[in-house]
């Protein structure tokens, strides 16, 4: 799908990788941005910032995602990209509480399938449209030190794939973005975390999405090496998992936190 005279919903889209896809939609020529997030202040920001529209919106509240539809539909006539973008990490195991699980769960996966439900509909009967899904290199392989990031992340992949199965052939073409590390909040927080190491700017992430839109590539990879990285989990899953528990010893101390690489 080419971008130029698009019209491009981002959830998500107030900081980091969001914020990038924005910006990087903008000056590929899309007809209009509007640009969606939790914070209101950010989302006004970065809506005027690139020309667009701002619709603040929790993704996790099927009402607010209908609501920011109906919004972009009735202002612009259609959606062509819907970029559901949002999500957020939990740390923790066995031990994370079940409040925690199904907030997470909220944005990490409902918030895909509440798009999904409400733009799809409208892709079909205009002929076609884009769903690109911020999923992780999680959803591909695991996230050590968090539960329920690697199983969130699973589900918002198993979900795109549906997706693209079920309706591929009615027009609506579905991307999966899996990246590593991302200089975002969500990482800088972590300082020493191993992925820092070979992290990218939000900026390279939203070029390869450009980029994979345009060829409508499902598995987006600003991280070449993670098709690798799945690629040996697919041949030989027991070999994969036991090279995982040596990174994770590496990685992790005697009370399950994440080391400080610099030490």
């Amino acid at each position: 799908m080419q971008i130029r005279d698009k019209v491009v919903v981002v959830t998500g889209g107030a900081r980091g990788i969001g914020a990038a896809l924005c910006r990087s939609f903008q000056t590929e020529g899309a007809k209009a941005i509007v640009v969606s997030d939790i914070d209101a202040a950010g989302t006004d920001a970065v809506a005027k910032e690139v020309g667009g529209l701002a619709f603040a919106a929790n993704v996790a509240n099927e009402p607010e995602v209908q609501a920011l539809v109906k919004k972009a539909t009735e202002t612009y006539g259609r959606i062509d990209i819907f970029c559901s973008n949002a999500g957020i990490i939990v740390d923790g195991g066995l031990d994370v509480s079940d409040a925690e699980w199904q907030r997470i769960f909220g944005v990490n996966y409902f918030a895909h399938l509440y798009a999904a439900r409400a733009v799809i509909p409208q892709m079909i009967a205009q002929g076609g449209g884009y769903l690109m899904n911020t999923v992780s290199a999680a959803g591909l392989l695991t996230q050590i030190g968090s539960a329920p990031y690697s199983v969130t992340k699973h589900a918002a992949l198993a979900l795109a794939e549906w997706l693209s199965v079920t309706y591929g052939d009615q027009g609506i073409r579905v991307s999966a973005l899996c990246p590593q590390g991302v200089r975002t909040d969500m990482l800088l927080r972590h300082e020493g975390n191993f992925l820092m190491e070979g992290s990218v700017p939000p900026e390279h992430v939203a070029n390869t999405v450009m980029k994979g839109i345009a060829t409508e590539e499902f598995l987006i990879l600003p991280h070449p090496e993670v098709r690798d990285y799945f690629q040996r989990k697919g041949s030989d899953y027991d070999r994969w998992l036991r090279g995982m528990r040596r990174l994770q010893s590496r990685v992790m101390d005697a009370s399950g936190a994440i080391k400080n690489v610099k030490e």
